[in-house]
């Protein structure tokens, strides 16, 4: 995920899901490798819920058609 549309999914994640900087950070850890792994490390974890999940996979599908 390239960095400008990364940042932007990061504060979507803080701002619209208010999930806490530490959780978003510690996921990050985990998928180095493979940011694009990102919402399930954050679900797998339990730090988002299915429905943030799923609204999480919405907002990717949006952001990748602009």
């Amino acid at each position: 995920m390239e960095s400008r549309k990364q940042a932007k999914f990061i504060s979507f994640l803080q701002e619209d899901l208010t999930i806490p900087a530490a959780d978003i950070s510690l996921a990050l850890r985990r998928v180095e490798q493979t940011p694009s792994l990102l919402p399930m490390v954050l679900w797998q974890y339990g730090l988002v819920t299915l429905t943030q999940l799923n609204q999480i996979f919405d907002w990717l599908d949006v952001a990748s058609s602009i």
